[in-house]
This record gives structure tokens, C-alpha cells and sequence, in this order.
């Protein structure tokens, strides 16, 4: 058996990892798959990349970015989820804050610079007009350390994914102001450019895998219920969210990279010019 271990967001987006692993599809093609549960988002992820402690991750796009522009050795094996992701702008239920409006001057929890939440956090405010180089970000880490922050300081707001915290919502934690949807494909499947060299056939199978049961995923039956059931939502909100979900099993476009990369140069977010080139896998 050959060890690989991939990261993720514990989040409905990751379920063909865990029905893959489940029904044994790596361990027939001779692979020992371990998944790691990041709940501090892309970020740290990059960093566990980047420190060579997990071989591959699920990531934000932007977050990718950045994270090379940094200097950081990246290779992008290819896109995972081609749809938007849907942040849903959040405050404490307690917060006097009404509207999105009431946010241009308000300090940002973010799980990490660098982080989907940070990175977006700065997008959504270019889009409304709003300055970009006064925000004040607050690390909180993590969806559980932002419940507890944002009580203690309900002038603060928060994005995360909109489906992921609507129980919070619904549960009296969370005031749900807007939403606000990645402008580009949102996941994509990274890795250090040392594992990419030594392990060719490792990567091709992995990916095989994780394509099939991505683009199958949809057909299995009663699969919005088995979304509902393992990740405590409710059905008409897994269903919406289904609806306008589709899994990728190709190459992110360099187009579509430079896209991302322009936007956050605007922000002033990245460190140095990118080789959109040389980030892509090239089997």
C-alpha cells in the first residue's frame, strides 16, 4: 500500500472523499488513504502543504494563490468544485448591526490571513466601495472560535459558507445579513511540487478516484438526505445548495487563475507576480 494524506475542510463539499474511503475505492487500487479534518480552513492547509506534514489538500482557489505569491512551492493538480461558493455574511443574533451597510467600518473575524474569510472578506468590501487597507481582521481560527468572538464582540462581523453556518443561524447564534458568491471556481486539489515529482502514478489514481465519485455523486439515490443526515442541515437547504453545486474533474483554465490572481493584486494581497504556468499540474 502506498501512504497518502489529504486535507480538507470538514464540510459537505468533501463528502466523495469520505464515500471513496468508505466503500474502500483507494484501498483497491493499492492506495492507504488518511483524510485530515482542517476546520482552520485554507490557510493552514497551505501551511501543512507547504511544511510537506499532508501530501495533498482541498483548497480555496484565492487562498492557493496567495499562498504561492508568498513564495511557497504550490502545484495546483487541478480543480475540484467548478461552481461559486456562497459566503454568507454573519453577525452575533445579538448584534445591532441590521443591514450590510452597517458593516463598512467594522472589525472583520477571519479564521487566518490568507484564509478564504480574509481573502473575501476583501473582495466583498472592493465590490461595495468600501476601503480595503483600513480593514480590521480579527483571527479567530476557526467556525466554533468565531461563535465565541463574535459574541463577545457583536460588532464584529464574519463570512463563512452560507449552508455550513445556517444551523447557527436558525439556532440563535448568528445574524445572517447577505450573501456574497465566490466570483470564480471555488475548490481546487493542491500539492507540494516535491510530492507531484516523486509520486506521478500516486497522484493520477488518487485523482481517477476522487473524479469518479465526484461526478457521480449526484446520481446516487436519496443523496440529499445522506447530506442532510451527516452534516445536521436541513433537506430544502441541501437541496438548494445542490442545486447550484457541480464537482469538477479537469484542470482549473489559466484564464480562469489569472482571473483571480488580477483581482487580488487590486487588493494589494499578493506578495510578488505569479507564473500561472508553472502552478498548473502537468501530467
Amino acid at each position: 500500500m502506498k501512504k497518502i494524506t489529504v486535507a480538507g475542510v470538514p464540510e459537505h463539499f468533501n463528502l466523495p472523499w469520505h464515500l471513496a474511503l468508505e466503500e474502500g475505492a483507494f484501498e483497491d487500487r493499492g492506495l492507504e488513504v488518511t483524510w485530515l479534518d482542517v476546520p482552520e480552513g485554507t490557510g493552514r492547509m497551505c501551511d501543512l502543504v507547504n511544511n510537506r506534514e499532508v501530501d495533498m489538500a482541498v483548497v480555496l482557489t484565492e487562498g492557493a494563490l496567495r499562498h504561492a505569491a508568498k513564495g511557497n512551492p504550490l502545484t495546483i493538480l487541478q480543480e475540484y468544485v467548478g461552481s461559486p461558493l456562497l459566503w454568507g455574511i454573519h453577525v452575533n443574533a445579538e448584534s445591532e448591526h441590521e443591514q450590510l451597510q452597517d458593516l463598512e467600518d467594522a472589525p472583520v473575524a477571519v479564521s487566518r490571513i490568507g484564509s478564504g474569510s480574509h481573502l473575501m472578506a476583501m473582495v466583498h468590501a472592493q465590490t461595495l466601495g468600501w476601503p480595503t487597507d483600513t480593514l480590521d481582521f480579527r483571527i479567530i481560527n476557526h467556525l466554533e472560535g468565531a461563535v465565541n468572538y463574535l459574541k463577545e464582540n457583536p460588532e464584529t462581523y464574519f463570512l463563512w459558507e452560507h449552508y455550513t453556518t445556517k444551523p447557527l443561524v436558525t439556532g440563535g447564534h448568528f445574524k445572517h445579513l447577505g450573501d456574497f458568491p465566490t466570483p470564480w471556481p471555488c475548490f481546487v486539489i493542491v500539492a507540494h511540487p516535491e510530492f507531484v515529482k516523486s509520486q506521478p502514478g500516486l497522484i493520477r489514481h488518487t485523482l481517477e478516484i476522487i473524479n469518479r465519485y465526484s461526478s457521480e455523486i449526484k446520481d446516487i439515490p436519496s443523496i440529499d438526505r445522506t447530506f442532510s443526515n451527516r452534516y445536521g442541515q436541513k433537506l430544502e437547504e441541501i437541496q438548494a445548495w445542490l442545486s447550484t453545486t457541480e464537482w469538477s474533474q479537469s484542470q482549473i483554465s489559466k484564464e480562469t487563475l489569472q482571473e483571480v490572481a488580477d483581482k487580488l493584486r487590486s487588493l494589494n494581497v499578493l506578495e510578488q507576480p505569479l507564473d500561472i504556468e508553472s502552478l498548473l499540474y502537468q501530467p
